[in-house]
Formats: structure tokens, C-alpha cells, sequence
């Protein structure tokens, strides 16, 4: 009996270190295509007769082909660094950056593409200028295209006008730095193919991208947050994408997205937040700050969801001058 299951986890063992090895090797290694499948198949293979061989009773010999064979693969996995040149998709193509003298938040590279279609835009990127003492409000958009759990997040930060509607809003987004032959894959996050990527945008850009462009489903949730936190998580932000820009890192589909760098942020702005699942599922995140105190007070999370649902409104303000305002009518936390 122990020798069937001590079998039986040996197989396990080579059979995921097999499996492993050969996604790591089919999105990464640097081979023209006919080749990188070619060396796919050679360690497919010998994984296989490692395992067919562990089947058959032995044990030694299978267990240390196939750590030397790992131990050879994960040399040249850690010396896999992220770049910081490539030709890099143009809704990606330069990195957020910013400086701040006295009051006054500088962020150079704000995109404000008008997006006709998903994958092609006018516009371009400047530089703008931020009063730091009129920094009023800190919102979240959750957009979602119909996996359960699944959502892209990204966070604005509204400042005051000197006069009515002069409000500006920016918007950061944490995405993948994709180059431009490239197209996202969920299980290519995984296995370092992309660079992690802290994009500055115009609401206009951002929003209208994903509910009037893409047709996903955005829904707009106010963050309580009090006037120095909201100035802590701005800054926090600043100062990760220009250590983002000095040092570029692997985005990760679990470890380095758009919520979890977010959640990091926040550990060091309000103590004692615990870990939790839906760190992982980006979707569900609205609930897990919902339940910390950080959105609106009473309402329950399902009113929020259905009263930010900013989907339609977004829509029918696509080209309006004050889009950022007519979304927000009717959320809670905004008044009309």
C-alpha cells in the first residue's frame, strides 16, 4: 500500500513538473516557432519516459532525471529578465511617471486616446499638472466581461476646479505591457511573457474604452477614504510607476495585476488588512473593501453594484465635455 502511493506521488510529481516545463518552454523559449514546439516535444518526451518508468517500479532513477532536467530548465528560467525597449503595443507604449513640488503632482505620459475601435485610436499621451490641496475623491471602476470573478480594475482620483464643472479626473490602470505582434493570454501570464505595465489615462480614454468601445459591463464604486489617505494612495501610485519605469518587472496573472499591486499600496496606508481570496479574483474585490469600510455606508454591496452600474450612462455620454460627471449621477457617494 505505501509503495503503490509513494508511486503513485512520484508520477504526480513528474507528471506537473513535466507539464510545467513545457508551457514555460512553449511561451518563452527564444526560437523561431517550428523550433520551440520542436523543443516542447523533446521534453514532452522525456517526461514521459521518466513517468512511463516510474509506473514500471522504479523510482530513483525517474526521480533524478527529472530534477536534474528541472534543475536545468529553471537555470535559464531565472535568468529570464523583463525589457524595458521593445515595440510595445501603442495603448501601452509609454509607462505613467510623475514628480511632485510643494502641492503641485506633475505626471508625464497621460494617455488621452478617443478609441474607435478596440484596437485602434486618436490621440496621443502629454504631460499634466495636479493641485494636490484640491485632490477630493478617490473612485473605483470595475469592468467585467462575463467571467464570473474576473474584472479589470482601475482607480481615479478626482481634483476640484476653481470654478463649476471644472473637475479633472486621471485614471490608473495596471495592465499588461503587451508588444504590438502580441495579443493577452491568461496562461501566458503566468510563464513571464508579458512586462507589467502603470498606465496614466483620461477618464474619457479609460472608461469609454471598456463600456463603449469593448462592451464590457463598468460599474463605478466611491472609496471612503479620508483626505490623507487619498493623498498617501496617489502618491503611492506615483511612486510605483517610476520604479516601475527604472526597473521593469513580469506582470503575473496572480501575483503582479491590477489588484493585488493595488492591495499592496493599500497595506501601507491602512494597517491590519488581511489577505484574502478575492484578492485573486479581481471581480469580487469590490466586496472584500465593502466589507473593511471602505465604500459608501448605508447601502448593502448588491445597491452599490446595481446604482454604479455606470454601463448605459457611459454610453450615452461618449462624446459629451463633462463624461466624468454624467457617470456619476445617481452613484452613491456623488450627489447629482
Amino acid at each position: 500500500m505505501i509503495m503503490a502511493l509513494l508511486t503513485g506521488l512520484l508520477g504526480l510529481g513528474i507528471a506537473l513538473a513535466t507539464l510545467w516545463g513545457a508551457l514555460a518552454l512553449g511561451h518563452r523559449l527564444p526560437l523561431p516557432r517550428p523550433w520551440r514546439w520542436g523543443g516542447v516535444g523533446l521534453w514532452l518526451a522525456a517526461g514521459s519516459g521518466w513517468l512511463w518508468l516510474a509506473w514500471q517500479g522504479a523510482r530513483l532513477g525517474p526521480l533524478a532525471a527529472m530534477a536534474v532536467q528541472m534543475a536545468a530548465l529553471l537555470t535559464w528560467w531565472r535568468r529570464l529578465t523583463p525589457s524595458k525597449d521593445l515595440a510595445w503595443a501603442e495603448d501601452v507604449a509609454h509607462l505613467a511617471t510623475g514628480e511632485v513640488e510643494g502641492e503641485r503632482l506633475t505626471l508625464h505620459r497621460v494617455r488621452h486616446f478617443d478609441w474607435q475601435t478596440p484596437t485602434e485610436a486618436r490621440g496621443g499621451w502629454e504631460r499634466r499638472t495636479y493641485d494636490l490641496r484640491r485632490l477630493q475623491s478617490v473612485d473605483l471602476f470595475v469592468s467585467s466581461w462575463g467571467r464570473p470573478g474576473i474584472a479589470h480594475v482601475l482607480v481615479s482620483f478626482g481634483f476640484s476646479g476653481e470654478g463649476p464643472g471644472e473637475e479633472a479626473f486621471v485614471a490608473f490602470s495596471v495592465e499588461v505591457r503587451r508588444e504590438r505582434h502580441e495579443r493577452f493570454s491568461e496562461i501566458g501570464g503566468f510563464f513571464k511573457q508579458y512586462e507589467l505595465a502603470i498606465i496614466a489615462a483620461d477618464e474619457r480614454d479609460a472608461v469609454r474604452l471598456r463600456s463603449n468601445v469593448r462592451g464590457e459591463r463598468v460599474t463605478l464604486y466611491h472609496v471612503t477614504l479620508a483626505p490623507e489617505a487619498r493623498r498617501d494612495l496617489l502618491l503611492a501610485l506615483v511612486a510605483a510607476a517610476n520604479d516601475l519605469e527604472r526597473q521593469p518587472r513580469f506582470y503575473h496573472t496572480i501575483t503582479a495585476n491590477c489588484t493585488t499591486l493595488m492591495f499592496a499600496m493599500m497595506r501601507q496606508i491602512i494597517e491590519g488588512l488581511p489577505l484574502d481570496h478575492r484578492l485573486l479574483l479581481s471581480g469580487l474585490l469590490p466586496g472584500y473593501i465593502h466589507e473593511h469600510g471602505g465604500l459608501v455606508d448605508g447601502y448593502r454591496l448588491c445597491e452599490l453594484r446595481r446604482l454604479g452600474d455606470i454601463t448605459e450612462r457611459a454610453r450615452q455620454a461618449h462624446d459629451a465635455p463633462d463624461f466624468s460627471k454624467r457617470i456619476r449621477r445617481g452613484v452613491p457617494g456623488w450627489c447629482d
